[in-house]
């Protein structure tokens, strides 16, 4: 999963890029609401954690250009404590949830994680796809309860399409969503990970669609012609 963090407070931009990587997210960074603007509307992320008070354009407008533009990725911003009208600005312009300063790094995950598993279609924090268990909080991996170890990048490639079960995804879908902007990007290394994940979870549950990309199978629900 890949996150924009729009902050100019870098010190704080650094806490909550610290964080978000130890929970394995691809994390990039914008520190004015112009680059902030500009990363959101030509990159592709699963959030966006958005500073409502940021120089060169504010917040809001930011958040009113992406969803004039048609992006409908989940927007958590952050506010002042005595802020009120700025929470109600923001989810007028389009925020799904906020986060009010200061406040503990803890509840912004909590925040995001759940905004994720919404937009995705899913209530619980625990994502099961025939016996192969994803829990969203402590990023932990069990296959029939035996804890499984992934690298970062296994675990993100199964984090994205755990939450799209049954979606195709193509290589460079999920390139863009395990790694961060500056990351030298090679889709052929999926191939490489989705391997690895067969060997290490259920070799029948990611499928291969042929030049279109992967599938996670809940086969739980298979039927004719699957």
């Amino acid at each position: 999963m890949r996150i924009l963090v729009v902050e100019d407070d870098r010190d704080l931009s650094r806490q909550l890029g610290a964080a978000l990587t130890e929970a394995n997210y691809a994390v990039d960074f914008a520190y004015d609401g112009e680059e902030g603007h500009y990363l959101g509307e030509g990159e592709t992320y699963d959030a966006i954690i958005l500073d409502l008070g940021l120089p060169t354009i504010d917040g809001v407008t930011v958040l009113k250009r992406w969803r004039d533009a048609g992006l409908n990725m989940p927007v958590l911003i952050l506010t002042a404590r005595d802020g009120w009208s700025e929470k109600v600005a923001g989810f007028d312009a389009g925020a799904d949830d906020y986060v009010t300063k200061p406040f503990r790094v803890e509840e912004v995950l909590a925040r995001l994680r759940a905004l994720i598993r919404r937009a995705a279609g899913h209530a619980s924090a625990e994502l099961d796809c025939n016996g192969v268990r994803l829990d969203t909080r402590n990023g932990r991996v069990s296959v029939d309860g035996a804890p499984v170890k992934l690298t970062a990048h296994e675990f993100k490639v199964l984090s994205y399409l755990m939450h799209h079960r049954d979606e195709v995804v193509s290589r460079t879908e999920l390139t863009e969503h395990i790694y961060e902007q500056d990351f030298d990007k090679d889709s052929n290394t999926i191939e490489v990970f989705v391997g690895r994940l067969r060997k290490k979870i259920r070799s029948d549950l990611i499928e291969t669609v042929r030049g279109l990309g992967y599938r996670l199978v809940d086969t739980s629900k298979s039927g004719p012609g699957r």
